[in-house]
């Protein structure tokens, strides 16, 4: 047993326990600093994050809180864009890569992540009165924007394991401000992030770059630091969890792009 990767799992699963989505965003920096290679960090972190997430998602498809019609567009721009996506990282040499592209994308995803954490509810609020003003006209492209949110997303994580939860959900919530109660839209991200990193984590173990030992100690961290944090979050201001974690992932992905 590796306790270093016991205890960032550990870590990592108390940041989503605690604040739902962009927790999970710090996995493959967390390994990339524990010597971990790149694309085996995030082949890793796929796998961990899909595990992790199908657990919650089982509940809330159970309950219905999953919006399907979303959920279905989503699909059709995420799961295409990560198989082509893998196709290119095979096809071009990218897995040969320990450094460079990869952690420099990783660290400027991770700061589009901190906007998103941060502003949030500004950017919904600006979608929320442009829709009202736009009527039906709006509604009308939500489609072909919902399927181009899918397949940003399929390729973002594919390529770097981040951007299904507080990226994902931000869209979601622009693209549909009058529709996604909070349940729904939770239910909704966590549904579309199962099948999209399983078929990113299974192109990635094609390729040699998941590490399943790494694995197993990372989810013997994560399953008690979720429970942690799922129990603490009621005592922890929501605005206060999503600045701390606004300026964490900014200042990890600065990090990244200087590595």
């Amino acid at each position: 047993m590796d306790w270093a990767h016991v205890i960032a799992g550990f870590g990592v699963g108390m940041l989503v326990g605690l604040t739902g989505v962009g927790g999970g965003s710090l996995m493959a920096p967390i390994l990339i600093w524990l010597n971990t290679s790149p694309l085996v960090a995030v082949g890793t972190d796929l796998w961990f994050a899909g595990i992790t997430k199908a657990f919650g998602g089982a509940i809330h498809h159970r309950q219905g809180g999953v919006d399907r019609q979303v959920l279905l567009r989503l699909l059709l721009g995420s799961l295409p864009a990560a198989i082509v996506t893998l196709y290119l990282i095979n096809h071009l040499g990218l897995r040969q890569i320990k450094g460079g592209v990869v952690i420099h994308l990783l660290g400027a995803v991770l700061l589009l992540t901190a906007v998103a954490t941060l502003f949030r509810q500004r950017f919904v609020l600006w979608s929320r009165q442009y829709q009202r003003k736009a009527g039906h006209q709006r509604i009308n492209i939500q489609f072909p924007l919902t399927v181009l949110a899918g397949v940003l997303l399929g390729t973002l994580v594919t390529l770097t394991s981040v951007g299904a939860g507080a990226l994902g959900v931000t869209m979601i919530l622009c693209l549909y401000p009058l529709r996604m109660s909070a349940s729904k839209l939770v239910a909704t991200d966590i549904v579309h992030a199962i099948p999209l990193t399983i078929v990113a984590g299974i192109g990635h173990a094609m390729m040699g770059n998941v590490n399943a030992p790494l694995l197993l100690n990372l989810l013997l961290g994560s399953i008690p630091g979720i429970i942690a944090g799922s129990l603490l979050t009621k005592r922890v201001p929501e605005v206060a969890l999503r600045i701390v974690l606004a300026i964490v992932l900014a200042v990890v992905g600065v990090l990244m792009l200087l590595k």
